[in-house]
């Protein structure tokens, strides 16, 4: 009876629950609905970087910092803002392995992208982690976050085509002049990228990494370059 019993309950599908409240979950997500409606939203962002920008600003234009110093990719999109709570979900993602808030930030991500995506790129590019890191996290954010977008839209993850050649120390340490010092020279890519590829990130602050990741792609061959992150910091 007891071995019939624990059959029938690891069978049963487990309803999800919000990661925020406690409550149940919706539409399959560890978010109810409350709670997924509350999520910082960016509303106003520039064109290019996607940093948050005041209401007031005219939408479609681009910020001082890309008009001044234009990003080495064409276009970056972030459903979210970096604030609480998900900047909390974010970091318990990376550093308290709840990889099921992957899952769930992944899904928001893919469902927003079908509805913001000017033109679909050729494949998905995860941000790479050094081995050394690879091996100390267990897993790479970027790529549990790249799963379901991927899913979602119908394109190829490549994991294998670009590697982080040097284990630098976390960017969230450094200042933002540090952060481009500690990041220059750290990609490296096999063979010729695809021409039109999607970044694909946590989150983005200062945007040194990506930027650096994208200069490498381009210098490889890539044609255009687009960063998609689920949070932007600014």
């Amino acid at each position: 009876m007891i071995d019939r019993w624990l059959n029938i309950d690891q069978s049963a599908p487990l309803e999800p629950v919000c990661v925020l409240c406690g409550e149940q979950g919706g539409a399959g997500l560890d978010l109810c609905h409350a709670c997924h409606f509350d999520l910082p939203m960016v509303e106003t962002a520039c064109l290019q970087c996607a940093i948050p920008l005041p209401a007031a600003h005219p939408g479609g234009a681009l910020c001082g910092h890309c008009q001044a110093d234009p990003p080495p990719f064409e276009r970056c999109l972030a459903p979210f803002a970096y604030r609480a709570p998900l900047d909390h979900l974010l970091q318990d993602l990376k550093f308290n392995r709840r990889l099921a808030l992957a899952r769930t930030f992944g899904r928001l991500m893919a469902e927003w992208l079908a509805d913001h995506c000017d033109g679909l790129p050729e494949r998905l590019l995860p941000v790479p982690l050094h081995p050394a890191r690879l091996r100390e996290r267990g897993f790479n954010q970027s790529l549990e976050l790249a799963r379901p977008i991927a899913r979602r839209l119908g394109l190829p993850l490549d994991i294998h085509g670009c590697q982080r050649l040097r284990n630098t120390p976390p960017q969230a340490e450094l200042s933002a002049k540090q952060r481009r010092g500690n990041i220059k020279g750290a990609f490296g890519v096999t063979g010729t990228p695809a021409g039109h590829i999607a970044i694909i990130d946590d989150v983005m602050t200062t945007g040194s990494t990506v930027r650096e990741l994208a200069r490498t792609l381009h210098k490889a061959g890539a044609n255009r370059v687009e960063v998609w992150v689920c949070a932007r910091a600014g």
